[in-house]
């Protein structure tokens, strides 16, 4: 049985370019599809959040036309309910690596927000990376990874082959002209490797331990891959 870090965004709103708090947080499908491949395969899910605080679900993330209907609304929100690591979380600021054998980064908008300039978050995904433990990351948690720089200006993840939410996604979505920033933009400066597949597809990429997905849809083959490295 394999012990693994879930790193989930604390905050509960996104500040948009004009100021205003677009209430957020993290996705429940991208928490509860890897939550539960990951217990169906016999492991164990620690939750961790910036200062240990209880994360709140994006109300969006358990609207019937985000899921597939009513039936797959009802279906997250019972995964939801079952989660109850997700009300006990630990520290992340206390978190020490060599306690897990992978790492998990679920999104929504919330990581937009406080992982992306998180020293300890960036500083876990820096370490998680260079141990060779499988590292996941789905949708708009690979904004985590804009704080994994380095004190000479280089990101950890520079040159890594990687997706998360694309710009035209979050153009469909409402919200590209109203964000301060957009994450595929950002993740491109920082040197890595962006690659993007149809808007709302699943889309994974592998490179080396590193698995990243584009979006919701993409956080249960996302999963798949980490029990497979896992079990290698």
């Amino acid at each position: 049985m394999a012990k693994i870090l879930f790193v989930v965004t604390g905050a509960d709103h996104w500040t948009l370019a004009d100021g205003t708090k677009h209430p957020t947080g993290f996705w429940a499908e991208e928490a509860v599809a890897p939550y539960e491949a990951f217990k169906a395969a016999g492991h164990e899910v620690v939750v961790a959040t910036p200062g240990g605080v209880v994360p709140t679900v994006d109300r969006g993330s358990l609207a019937p036309e985000v899921n597939g209907g009513q039936e797959g609304a009802d279906r997250v929100a019972a995964g939801l309910d079952a989660f109850t690591e997700l009300r006990k979380p630990i520290a992340l600021e206390g978190v020490d690596l060599d306690a897990y054998d992978a790492v998990f980064y679920p999104g929504g908008h919330g990581p937009m927000e406080d992982l992306a300039v998180n020293a300890d978050s960036g500083r876990l995904l820096t370490e998680a990376l260079a141990s060779g433990k499988p590292l996941g990351v789905v949708c708009h948690a690979p904004a985590a990874l804009l704080a994994a720089t380095g004190p000479d200006g280089v990101n950890a993840f520079a040159g890594y082959r990687l997706t998360g939410f694309t710009n035209a996604e979050e153009r469909q979505a409402g919200l590209a002209d109203k964000a301060k920033w957009l994450l595929q933009d950002r993740l491109v400066e920082i040197g890595a490797d962006f690659q993007e597949s149809e808007p709302w597809a699943p889309f994974v990429i592998v490179d080396r331990n590193l698995v990243t997905g584009q979006n919701p849809a993409s956080s249960a083959p996302l999963a798949a891959e980490l029990v497979k490295k896992l079990a290698a």
